[in-house]
């Protein structure tokens, strides 16, 4: 698929375009697709200015979030797999074609698809009127903030240690309250904007795949990074990106989970290519997700306020069925599990309303159900072969070198999933 991505709708296209997506504005014309229409008016609402190439680089996520909105992987020639051929109008073409094989590298272990990419004139470069004031947050850092319990933890333990972080959030239904509660709970220690990529495109693939998710997440975290005075002052920030090292790695439980059937949002693979690509650009922001040998009950019980923790943790939100269960947790995907085990690590009752909560009952719906039946057959296979051979190839040596501190992590997480289906009798 060809898509034509640029901040002028009038731009001629300079390929055989299956789609025009128009960055930054909204389009005119119904057959073009559009996103980050609302993303400028929240940054000049906070008097931010960030650098032309955290523009150029949050202009290349809009595009690949708008690809991943209009890509049917139906229709791709195994089911899965899509082709696409991104045209993206930048501030600096020359550097980002220099970087074309980093990036196809990284969105191709992000969504399992093949990414060809070429950059031209005309990106996104907003500017202030010259009676408008600039300001310069004196935060030391960036915190990405979801709405989650791992990101809560997060900033939990950033402010117990006295970093300073700046709150940046993606606006997604029911959380964006949630975020406004947690940053509430700080305030005014902890400033939040809150941003959504707003990806609108004829005929998108329902629902759609959202594989690339992360990577508008982190460019929303580098573009206030680079607004920052330490960030001005030649100064490296950090942009912490909070969430359990079991999550984070997200192994296969089973062999049909492999690739992209098992989402790699925080994979630290990615965000080692990412940080690869944040170190070309020249711009001086580090990513660090602090619990990545962590698991989510070693996070709740080593939370630094657990005072302010037991305040919210059940309000917080972790399903990944979320919004096909009317905003309340399924109780039975994953990321519920992984949840629900991670309480009864803590010692602390979880409060949180569960659709499907009673896991002992025999049906479809409950014990059946195709994760929880993923989880109990990981945990045998690991009982009857080990740890090694169930892992396989999955965590890739070639990229993360020494991999025992991650097989270490992985055990860990799925010894609090078997304790957890243990009070299930599964």
């Amino acid at each position: 698929m060809k898509i034509f991505c640029t901040p002028d709708e009038n731009a001629q296209i300079v390929t055989d375009a299956d789609l025009k997506v128009v960055l930054f504005e909204k389009r005119k014309s119904p057959t073009n697709g559009y996103a980050g229409n609302k993303i400028w008016k929240q940054i000049k609402k906070k008097k931010l200015a960030p650098e032309p190439k955290a523009w150029d680089l949050l202009s290349i996520a809009l595009s690949v979030m708008a690809a991943d909105y209009a890509g049917h992987r139906g229709k791709s020639h195994d089911g899965w797999t899509r082709v696409f051929e991104l045209t993206i109008a930048v501030n600096d073409k020359d550097f980002w074609n220099s970087q074309t094989a980093l990036l196809s590298k990284q969105l191709g272990f992000l969504t399992s698809d093949r990414w060809s990419i070429t950059f031209i004139d005309g990106g996104f470069l907003p500017q202030y009127k010259k009676k408008e004031e600039i300001q310069y947050p004196k935060n030391d850092s960036i915190a990405l903030l979801s709405g989650g319990l791992d990101s809560f933890i997060g900033i939990i333990d950033l402010i117990e240690k006295g970093v300073k972080p700046y709150a940046v959030s993606q606006m997604v239904n029911d959380d964006s309250k949630k975020q406004k509660d947690i940053v509430n709970l700080f305030s005014p220690a902890v400033p939040l904007i809150q941003l959504n990529h707003n990806v609108n495109v004829p005929d998108s693939e329902s629902p759609p795949s959202q594989r690339a998710r992360s990577i508008i997440f982190l460019a929303y975290g580098v573009l206030i990074a680079s607004c920052l005075e330490k960030h001005k002052q030649g100064q490296p920030v950090t942009l912490y990106m909070c969430e359990n090292g079991y999550i984070s790695l997200n192994p296969p439980l089973t062999n049909i989970r492999i690739g992209s059937l098992s989402t790699r949002t925080t994979h630290p693979i990615f965000l080692k290519f990412f940080q690869q690509l944040l170190d070309n650009s020249g711009l001086q922001i580090t990513i660090e997700n602090p619990y990545q040998d962590k698991t989510k009950g070693e996070m709740l019980k080593n939370c630094l306020n657990q005072n302010i923790l037991k305040s919210y943790a059940s309000q917080t939100t972790s399903c990944g069925r979320y919004r096909v269960t009317k905003h309340q947790h399924c109780g039975r995907c994953v990321p519920c599990l992984v949840r629900r085990a991670a309480f009864k690590k803590w010692g602390v009752k979880d409060d949180t309303t569960y659709k499907y909560d009673d896991l002992s009952i025999k049906s479809d719906d409950y014990s059946n159900y195709d994760d929880v039946k993923s989880v109990a057959m990981a945990i045998i296979e690991i009982k009857e072969k080990g740890l090694d051979l169930w892992i396989g190839a999955s965590l890739n040596t070639t990229l993360l070198g020494d991999t025992s501190r991650y097989k270490n992590t992985i055990e860990k997480g799925l010894n609090e999933l078997k304790e957890f289906l243990k009070v299930y009798n599964l």
